[in-house]
């Protein structure tokens, strides 16, 4: 990223979380019928120190940087978003409470009762949040019908979304390892988002995949462009893992064989290089078989109405990670979790990824190893 593009990045960052904060301590803290007012300037002084340290050791390069600062900096941007959307229930609450006829001192009674309460849930949120956001992803199973899929039984696993460098690293990445050689997949799949660092960052982290028992395959993610995508690309294929950059393979199988697809992300058109080209994946693609396609972001199946495609296998959503923030990532992409119906003969599997992104937080998105049962 050029310089005068991090600089109007670091400058309209700011400035958003500057204002989410300070609406924040006149819209709820101030609000409040406890007088914390020390320890609300406290609150909003730190999240806006975290805030600015991210953007000057992250994008700037202007501090030092680690694992633990990136996990406290990045955090405060969770914990930003997540009293900001506290601020807006709390004050709908209060424009209501403003219509139901009290007299003043049951008014007083009921404010100060509802300030507790809200205090309450705010506090669980937020613990909530990095509880679940610490835990080992779950193995969320799911049978899929494939029509005239050849075999009865064929299980997939997938990985989507790792963010592997910052507060994700090597440990991580063997217990996910483990833990899918455990399951005894007939493929595994990774659906992007596998670096959030540079390949020669990551290269000692991402070793432990190189174990998976498994066949396995990858497509990019927006974040491998990020930081050099080719070298990304290359670092995956030392691991053992084939990468499909709009290519396709025939899988074979026990009773017959089925197309596996990788489609690019569609970033790459921004970044003008490993861009999307359905025309070369598809070159040779055996239109009677089964398909099934890789491509990281759900809305790319839109591009898919004229073309075989049984099942199409995304991530990048996170499942929203932090409710309600899916209610904004569904004004981009059309599914955000879970198996969905895109239109007849057309599904899509959106996994709600595997690490995470940005602060270890989830709230209602806990992550997955996908484990895909296919049959006919």
């Amino acid at each position: 990223m050029k310089v005068e593009s991090m600089i109007i990045f670091a400058t309209i960052f700011l400035t958003i979380m500057a204002s989410a904060n300070l609406y924040i301590y006149r819209r709820l803290f101030c609000q409040l019928s406890y007088n914390i007012k020390w320890l609300s300037l406290t609150i909003v002084i730190s999240l806006m120190g975290g805030e600015i340290y991210l953007v000057l050791s992250r994008a700037i390069n202007l501090l030092p940087k680690s694992s633990f600062t990136y996990a406290l900096s990045s955090s405060a941007v969770g914990i930003t978003f997540m009293l900001l959307v506290v601020t807006i229930i709390y004050n709908l609450g209060i424009v209501s409470s403003r219509k139901i006829p009290f007299d003043h001192n049951r008014r007083q009674t009921i404010r100060m009762i509802f300030d507790l309460t809200m205090v309450a849930a705010t506090l669980n949120y937020l613990i909530r949040g990095f509880i679940e956001g610490g835990r080992s992803p779950a193995i969320n199973k799911r049978v899929v019908r494939v029509k005239d899929f050849p075999d009865d039984n064929f299980t997939i696993v997938q990985l989507s979304d790792l963010h592997v460098g910052h507060t994700i690293r090597r440990p991580l990445v063997e217990s996910v390892v483990e833990r899918v050689n455990r399951l005894r997949p007939d493929m595994v799949v990774i659906t992007g988002d596998l670096l959030d660092r540079s390949a020669a960052e990551v290269a000692d982290d991402l070793q432990p995949l190189s174990n998976i028992v498994a066949p396995t395959y990858f497509v990019t993610g927006n974040h491998e462009y990020f930081r050099g995508v080719e070298a990304a690309l290359i670092l995956v294929r030392q691991l053992g893992i084939t990468t499909l950059t709009n290519q396709h393979q025939v899988i074979k199988t026990k009773k017959g064989a089925f197309n596996l697809v990788g489609i690019n992300d569609l970033i790459g058109e921004r970044f003008k290089e490993y861009a999307p080209d359905l025309k070369a994946a598809y070159q040779g693609v055996d239109p009677a078989l089964p398909t099934i396609v890789l491509a990281h972001q759900p809305k790319a199946i839109k591009y898919f109405k004229n073309l075989r495609c049984d099942l199409m296998l995304s991530g990048h959503t996170h499942g929203g990670q932090i409710y309600p923030f899916g209610l904004l990532v569904k004004l981009d992409q059309p599914y955000i979790a879970g198996l969905h119906q895109h239109r007849p003969g057309q599904q899509i599997f959106v996994s709600r990824g595997t690490g995470h992104w940005g602060p270890p937080i989830r709230v209602l998105a806990p992550s997955e190893i996908s484990y895909l049962t296919i049959r006919s």
